[in-house]
């Protein structure tokens, strides 16, 4: 039995003479190769004595438990990947500092963009689709969308690319600018806890 280890899809798990494809991997057929198909743990199984092939299975069990999971209180770090006139769409990557296994996605919604002037945010002017937000976890919304809140000071966008794809340096916590033009942009920005 060989230690357990995380793999991802498409890792090489061993040639196909020399090991069986257990469950949550699969060979190919062009190499003879022997392909892990989900992230999970590896474990090798020795065959039992008496079979005639003597080959040890490797598998792959899932890592539901493993995964680190948003709850109401956690600091996420998210990808906006839509921009509506009341809310915001975001790919969740990581709580605290551990990244997800699995796909959530989160929802900023208008009045949970900023403690202040809250009737008068402009979503398209606090964040645009790509920007990497720092965000809080209010509650869990609705088909696996958590409702997210970047009210505090140190939450809100903490990387975003210009249009001429440069790396946007925050200068207040609404403008950033592009090093590139010179440009400035309008963000909800995180203040940095530096």
């Amino acid at each position: 039995m060989r230690q357990e280890e995380m793999v991802t899809p498409g890792e090489v798990l061993g040639k196909a003479t020399e090991v069986k494809a257990g469950k949550g991997t699969y060979v190919a057929k062009h190499n003879g190769f022997v392909y892990a198909s989900l992230t999970g743990l590896l474990r090798t199984v020795s065959p039992p004595p008496e079979s005639p092939d003597q080959r040890p299975t490797v598998e792959v069990t899932g890592h539901k438990a493993h995964g680190a999971v948003p709850e109401p209180g956690s600091v996420v770090i998210a990808r906006i990947t839509k921009v509506m006139a009341r809310m915001a769409s975001a790919d969740i990557m990581c709580v605290g500092p551990k990244s997800v296994r699995e796909k959530f996605t989160g929802t900023i919604r208008q009045q949970d963009v900023r403690a202040t002037e809250i009737d008068k945010v402009d979503m398209h002017l606090s964040f645009r689709p790509g920007d990497i937000v720092r965000a809080l976890v209010l509650s869990l919304g609705d088909a696996r969308a958590y409702f997210l809140s970047t009210a505090k000071n140190e939450l809100g966008v903490v990387s975003a690319e210009s249009a001429a794809g440069g790396t946007m340096v925050p200068i207040s916590w609404m403008e950033m600018q592009c090093p590139l033009t010179g440009q400035i942009e309008q963000r909800k920005v995180a203040k940095n806890e530096s």
